[in-house]
């Protein structure tokens, strides 16, 4: 075995060690209590600049308007990023039974700001359908297989959200 395929294969079974034990309860019972104050914390230190979930995943901060308060709300999520620069995001909630805010946020105001490393955008979000939604969720499976397991585990329909960039303003 040469030096160039041991960090592949370490990786790889780093990587699926990191998806089996996210497909576990417990795990659905600790990080959502504990990654997103985690990447937050980090993110700030950071400047901006870091994420301990972009590690594992592609990763966004999105910011919505919360649909009762009307304040923003930050949320760190993984994302899929999409030619054209959208991106999918998906409101697993790690496989708890209900929908995360985020997402009622979304459904209320669907214009919210994505940071993507260290770039904020402004985009409008879109909750996929039908057959949209069902090639959304085969890629966000092929990249993340434990989205499967927490669909597995709770009757509630996991909310898929397509996030576009608003095109820039035309100078006038």
């Amino acid at each position: 075995m040469s030096a160039m395929t041991r960090p592949t294969k370490a990786r790889s079974r780093q990587e699926a060690l990191v998806q089996r034990v996210s497909s576990t309860v417990l795990f659905a019972r600790i990080a959502p209590h504990l990654l997103p104050r985690l990447d937050k914390a980090v993110h700030r230190l950071s400047g901006g600049k870091v994420m301990i979930s972009q590690y594992m995943l592609p990763s966004v901060f999105l910011t919505t308007t919360g649909r009762r308060s009307g304040e923003p709300r930050v949320a760190p999520l993984a994302c899929l990023p999409e030619q054209g620069g959208a991106f999918l995001v998906v409101g697993s909630n790690f496989g708890r039974t209900g929908h995360p805010a985020w997402t009622g946020n979304l459904l209320a105001e669907p214009r919210a700001l994505v940071e993507h490393r260290g770039r904020t955008v402004p985009v409008t979000a879109v909750l996929l359908d039908g057959e949209e939604r069902e090639l959304a969720w085969a890629a966000l499976l092929r990249m993340w297989p434990p989205y499967a397991a927490y669909q597995a585990r709770i009757d509630r329909r996991i909310r898929v959200f397509r996030l576009t960039p608003e095109p820039d303003p035309v100078p006038g």
